[in-house]
């Protein structure tokens, strides 16, 4: 995010759309929902009168939050008002779970991958929320929709995953990332895998193949804290990021990372250095390569430890 514009934020001169509210909820890692007025306690049941919902404003948008104080948010449900042109912002959103979106007025326009959908009041979609997508009342009238995250991991934050698969899939040449043992295989343990496997994509195909020494487990036996540790939030201090870091430093020029699992602390690191993280339980590299640039590749965060 730009420096200026999260002055201008912080400074009250001017109201962030929700992408970017998203974003500064994955930073600060917090729910969406903190952004409300909170209480006290968590709560088991949640009631909330019509004519009382806490509601917080961004820009134009205004959300109303059915389920603040909700023990676990595991669901999160709004209400969202939206005027005419607005929406959630540039940015495609991803994350895990499911999403489901019921117009109560107006018309709002969907865009799931690179299909559209418009949804007039009555209209609902669930959809895998890993997909990347994006919404906007496209009418010339004020609209609202009922909007849930189920996500699958209680750990994460729905409203803060932004990393577009599709504008990565436009971009002429990257490179992506793959854990591997022996070069054909996605290895299943991010810590272990003495390498990483680079293929360097040019307009959607595989046009190069280099591996790459990777640092693991092993460079950091002498030293008591490690990805494996059991420690409350496994592998999420500053002393393993510091190693994630390091272990990822040989890759700082890939847009992505394939693997078939890791701890949720090396996960949160590689967002943190821009590198996306993609937990597959896909073996073959070949097929989950092809499979991410068709944008069908799943990330199985459920495999995160």
């Amino acid at each position: 995010m730009n420096v200026n514009t999260l002055s201008l934020v912080e400074n009250g001169k001017t109201s962030p759309s929700v992408s970017t509210l998203q974003q500064l909820a994955l930073a600060l890692e917090v729910p969406l929902s903190s952004f409300f007025e909170k209480e006290p306690e968590e709560k088991q049941v949640v009631f909330t009168p019509f004519n009382n919902r806490p509601h917080t404003a961004f820009g134009s948008t205004q959300m109303q939050n059915l389920g603040k104080d909700l023990a676990g948010s595991a669901v999160q449900p709004f209400v969202v008002s939206i005027k005419p042109g607005m929406g959630s912002g540039d940015h495609m959103i991803v994350h895990t779970g499911h999403e489901f979106v019921y117009c109560l007025s107006g018309c709002i326009h969907y865009r799931i991958q690179q299909e559209d959908y418009s949804l007039e009041a009555g209209d609902c979609l669930v959809f895998e929320a890993h997909l990347p997508h994006c919404w906007e009342n496209i009418s010339e009238e004020d609209a609202q929709i009922l909007l849930i995250f189920y996500p699958s991991d209680t750990r994460e934050e729905p409203d803060g995953h932004h990393f577009s698969l599709e504008s990565m899939k436009k971009e002429l040449t990257m490179k992506i990332a793959v854990i591997t043992e022996d070069s054909k295989t996605i290895s299943q343990h991010f810590g272990r895998a003495p390498y990483y496997l680079v293929l360097t994509i040019e307009e959607g195909k595989i046009v190069n193949r280099e591996l790459r020494d990777k640092m693991g487990h092993t460079h950091f036996s002498a030293q008591h804290s490690s990805e494996e540790s059991q420690s409350t939030g496994h592998g999420t201090d500053a002393a393993s990021h510091s190693k994630h870091v390091s272990m990822a430093d040989i890759i700082a020029d890939c847009k992505a990372l394939l693997c078939g699992g890791m701890g949720m602390g090396a996960y949160e690191s590689m967002r943190r250095l821009n590198i996306q993280p993609i937990v597959t339980d896909m073996q073959d590299i070949d097929s989950a390569v092809q499979a991410f640039l068709n944008g069908k590749l799943i990330d199985h965060t459920e495999l995160l430890h």
